[in-house]
């Protein structure tokens, strides 16, 4: 299964939604010969330095992401929404610079944004997107 990545992996810290365990998940990938990996668990990166550090213990590249939610208006508009409650957008990390925007993100997400979830808006996105790439 060489050159393939899958780029959207949910992990046990995918509240609800993700029952892979990062390490048993790192040792099937070895087994399949894959060299690279995502995890873009939903609204959170708690799982991010135990799956870095473990994806480098076994040589597989780790792609650091989040499948964030993305608020239908404002993120500081707590109200009922009159259209979709908010979208699903998965981001990965290209760089250094990326890591920091995306941790950003998810930490104003929290702050600013929580209404039911985690979320984010498009403003914030656009103050934050450098280093980013969005699937």
């Amino acid at each position: 299964m060489s050159g393939f990545c899958h780029l959207h992996v949910h992990t046990e810290y995918s509240l609800l939604d993700g029952a892979a365990r990062i390490g048993a998940l790192l040792d099937h990938c070895k087994q399949l010969g894959m060299d690279s990996l995502a995890i873009t668990d939903h609204g959170a990166m708690y799982g991010v330095v135990d799956f870095y550090q473990q994806a480098k213990k076994r040589g597989i590249h780790p792609i650091i992401g989040c499948e964030v939610y993305v608020a239908a208006r404002s993120l500081e508009e707590k109200s009922g929404p009159s259209g979709p409650e908010y979208a699903h957008l998965v981001l990965l990390a290209k760089n250094q610079e990326g890591y920091i925007n995306l941790m950003q993100l998810v930490t104003q997400g929290f702050l600013k944004g929580f209404y039911y979830k985690p979320r984010i808006d498009y403003d914030l996105l656009e103050q934050h997107s450098n280093g980013l790439i969005c699937l």
